[in-house]
């Protein structure tokens, strides 16, 4: 009997999900939102994941439910888990990748690494943190941020007070996250996959740079990591994992301080930006490494292929025409670069593709990978 999937959102993280399913077997189904999204290929409905008839009209008919994003709402969640579809993660889970306050509060209990960090209810308090914590902070939205959405840099409580006006007009009121500005060297992210019976796999941590916010690059194992380092970053990961209970692939994006220390940034409980260099760089890919734990089926090995692998992002795309237009000379420019495209319209900022390039040497293969994709810009 053909294991169906059901995956909830129809964005790339779906669409990369694809060709997995078909190499092991399993048959995948998308509820996207919209038409034509980056998922059209197994988008076998179309509908409102904030609706939970149309969430469960979609479950019926597959073996596991699991997401795209973490945005699918907790009454929805629960729905489906009260009508016994199996869901993974679960709600229990999610929560934590939802709300940044529950995570930061679980993550405590769990004695995991992590800056200091309050509620703050307004802009006294706020200020009250900024004060206590050299000048600046970071305030966060609790809910709904993503690619640098919903984060800022503050110096005065003033610089929140649009986001504590909104959250007085909130019938759930609630708080904002204020965080100690990190002092970092450099953030690494590490990749757990668990599947419910209890198996876990870490692989190598990697390092990634942000540009505005948005991932560009990863490099995968990260760079002059030592013994050490990788241990407490599997450690931290294979940890949060099971002290969560998630299920499926989970990404924990990490600080790396100019004291050596590990610290705990955020969270994604699905395939994420800093594993598509698995694609081609590791035995076992992120996207089929998820579909086997959603499944509990036997996990992959997650270790690399070649002793260096690097992943830019393309982002916006060219300025005219579309990224089919460059394939042609991206490939015979840079044939040991692996392209990936998402099926979106170029927009300034937006994530619509990405290269991946495996070899020996790092300096050659980040070349290769940032001139690749570099041809599909301006």
């Amino acid at each position: 009997m053909v294991l169906r999937v059901g995956v909830v959102g129809g964005g790339q993280l779906a669409r990369m999900m694809i060709a997995p399913a078909t190499e092991i077997g399993v048959e995948i189904r998308v509820l996207a939102e919209d038409e034509g999204m980056s998922a059209a290929l197994a988008a076998t409905a179309v509908g409102d994941y904030h609706d939970a008839e149309t969430v469960l009209a979609f479950a019926r008919d597959v073996d596991v439910i699991t997401f795209d994003h973490e945005h699918v709402p907790q009454d929805v969640l629960r729905a489906l888990v009260g009508a016994g579809i199996a869901v993974h993660p679960g709600p229990d889970a999610l929560l934590f990748a939802q709300d940044k306050l529950q995570m930061r509060a679980r993550l405590q209990e769990l004695g995991m690494p992590q800056p200091e960090w309050a509620a703050v209810s307004d802009v006294t308090e706020l200020q009250d943190f900024i004060d206590a914590h050299g000048g600046r902070a970071v305030v966060k939205t609790p809910r709904g941020g993503y690619d640098g959405k919903g984060v800022r840099v503050v110096s005065s409580g003033v610089e929140a007070e649009d986001w504590f006006s909104s959250l007085a007009e909130d019938a759930r009121g609630g708080a904002l996250l204020a965080e100690e500005l990190v002092d970092f060297s450099r953030e690494l992210a590490q990749q757990v996959a668990r599947r419910p019976s209890g198996e876990v796999r870490a692989y190598p941590v990697v390092e990634t740079v942000q540009r505005d916010g948005v991932c560009a690059e990863v490099i995968a194992p990260a760079p002059h990591t030592g013994d050490r380092l990788q241990t407490v970053a599997a450690q931290i990961g294979v940890g949060i994992a099971e002290g969560l209970g998630v299920t499926g692939m989970l990404a924990v994006e990490l600080f790396e301080t100019t004291d050596e220390r590990v610290l705990v940034n955020e969270l994604a409980m699905r395939p994420h930006n800093s594993g598509h260099w698995s694609q081609d760089g590791a035995v076992t890919s992120q996207f089929e490494q998820h579909l086997r734990a959603v499944l509990d089926l036997p996990l992959g090995d997650a270790e690399p292929t070649a002793p260096w692998s690097v992943m830019i992002n393309i982002l916006g795309g060219p300025a005219e025409g579309g990224l089919d237009e460059r394939f042609a000379n991206a490939m015979a420019q840079h044939p040991s670069a692996k392209i990936h495209t998402y099926g979106k319209a170029p927009r300034p900022g937006r994530k619509v593709g990405h290269v991946n390039v495996v070899g020996e040497d790092l300096d050659e293969v980040a070349y290769q990978a940032r001139a690749a994709a570099g041809l599909f810009g301006g």
